[in-house]
């Protein structure tokens, strides 16, 4: 079997586990180029029928995944997309770094333990654990913020799967552990993941923008919202609750005429109000009325 074809197979298989994949090519990144110019704002294939979103792209389908691995001949890897449902904790070992003693240190500092988890042997012999989140609660993505050698995967973000190949090798199970469900993350090491809570700003006087431009503007997010399925209905949401608050953070428009409208379309999809109160929350982290 080529490397393309154990890719795919693999990538198959994390979709019976409930995930989400895309091809990744062998320097690990999305192989399929963007159908759009530069500076487009599309965030996925849902929206314009074409590939080459990147992670927008990730799908629960199979016939879907087929269709994108038949436009990447080249394809050897695959990406799980990370969100509302899983974490990718990144542990590298690049010369005199070494994630898996830092995480250990913050165990110890910190007093929890690291969770029994889903982890993959990565080429350059670090590992990706992969970590649950409590419903609603959006991780964002970091480059050593936790400590060095420990980059986290979150929302718009993705793991390379096992039965990958990148450059450096294959991306493989752990043999003594194979597919465990993702346990939580311990609250102590989350805590480390999240931003500090925001700062109470002035307030601002609106800048100049017409009531109608900005009521289309939101409206459109809501409608992102409203056309969401149900393998992407929280990302959508943080997506669009992301955008919304900037209009908020530029004076556009008040933080309640922005909750209410995005909450209310996520219930009519099928989220919880708590959780989608928490997604919107989480997104416009840094941004008061």
């Amino acid at each position: 079997m080529s490397n393309h074809d154990t890719a795919r197979a693999s990538a198959h298989q994390a979709l019976d586990m409930g995930y989400r994949g895309i091809p990744l090519s062998i320097n690990k990144t999305p192989i399929i180029r963007s159908p759009h110019e530069k500076g487009h704002n599309c965030p996925g294939m849902a929206f314009c029928g074409a590939a080459g979103h990147g992670i927008g792209d990730a799908t629960d389908d199979h016939d879907t995944l087929d269709w994108l691995f038949d436009q990447a001949p080249k394809a050897v890897g695959y990406g799980i997309a990370c969100g509302a449902r899983l974490v990718g904790l990144d542990l590298d070992r690049k010369g005199t770094v070494d994630g898996v003693a830092t995480l250990n240190r913050l165990a110890e500092r910190h007093g929890f333990r690291v969770p029994r988890t889903t982890t993959v042997c990565t080429p350059s012999g670090g590992y990706h654990l992969w970590l649950a989140v409590p419903g609603g609660t959006i991780v964002p993505n970091s480059v050593g913020k936790v400590g060095p050698g420990i980059d986290v995967r979150s929302s718009r973000g993705y793991v390379v799967g096992p039965g990958s190949i990148g450059r450096q090798g294959a991306y493989a199970l752990h043999p003594k552990l194979g597919f465990i469900d993702p346990q939580p993350i311990p609250e102590q090491l989350l805590s480390l993941m999240l931003p500090p809570a925001p700062r109470q700003q002035p307030h601002r006087r609106p800048a100049a923008m017409s009531v109608d431009s900005t009521t289309r503007a939101l409206q459109g997010l809501v409608n992102v919202v409203l056309n969401a399925t149900e393998g992407n209905r929280n990302d959508r949401l943080f997506w669009a609750a992301a955008k919304a608050w900037e209009h908020v953070r530029d004076g556009h428009v008040a933080a309640s005429d922005v909750e209410g409208p995005l909450v209310e379309a996520a219930i009519r999809v099928g989220l919880g109000a708590g959780e989608a109160m928490r997604t919107v929350a989480s997104a416009g982290r840094g941004v008061t009325a």
